[in-house]
């Protein structure tokens, strides 16, 4: 009885985490993935998500592709002589063991260059990244306005600025 009743449970735990948009590769688990809609015409988008390491070693988001785009690259946003830059991390993004790396606006994030068709606020598109060391996941991304993303990413960045552990590079 005690084992049928812990199958279930897992069961329904496991389920849960599918229905919330989470995705697990390796010691990695990310949620929330999303990428803004884009006006007409307009030839790039950016993405954005939460990437847990619950592991013990260092791994790094290396690439992101998608169906969408003609490729897509790794972008940090950098305050130089008081100008906000955007620049391509070509050596990828850092998920330090046992912590959180939030890719957001106005900080790191996915870019989405060369768009083959506008991303619709509402519509879900397949997205593929992979990490050094955890390997490559396919992950059903949400598209939505900025204002969405916004309210959607508010609340965890809030709690990373908070938390003693602020990997946002001082954005907000």
């Amino acid at each position: 009885m005690k084992k049928s009743f812990l199958t279930a449970a897992l069961i329904l735990f496991a389920a849960n985490k599918a229905m919330a948009g989470d995705y697990q590769v390796g010691n990695l688990t990310i949620e929330n993935p999303i990428a803004r809609a884009t006006p007409a015409n307009a030839p790039v988008s950016a993405g954005y998500m939460k990437i847990t390491n619950i592991g013990t070693a260092d791994d790094q988001l290396i690439d992101v592709q998608s169906e969408f785009s003609e490729r897509g690259e790794l972008h940090d946003m950098i305050i130089e002589d008081d100008v906000m830059k955007m620049r391509v991390l070509e050596d990828g993004i850092k998920v330090p063991a046992g912590e959180s790396v939030l890719l957001v606006p106005g900080g790191l994030h996915m870019m989405f260059l060369g768009l083959n068709e506008q991303l619709v606020e509402g519509e879900k598109r397949s997205v593929t990244v992979t990490f050094e060391k955890a390997g490559s996941v396919e992950l059903e991304v949400d598209v939505k306005g900025l204002a969405a993303i916004r309210k959607k990413l508010d609340g965890a960045m809030e709690m990373k600025q908070h938390d003693g552990h602020d990997h946002s590079n001082g954005t907000k």
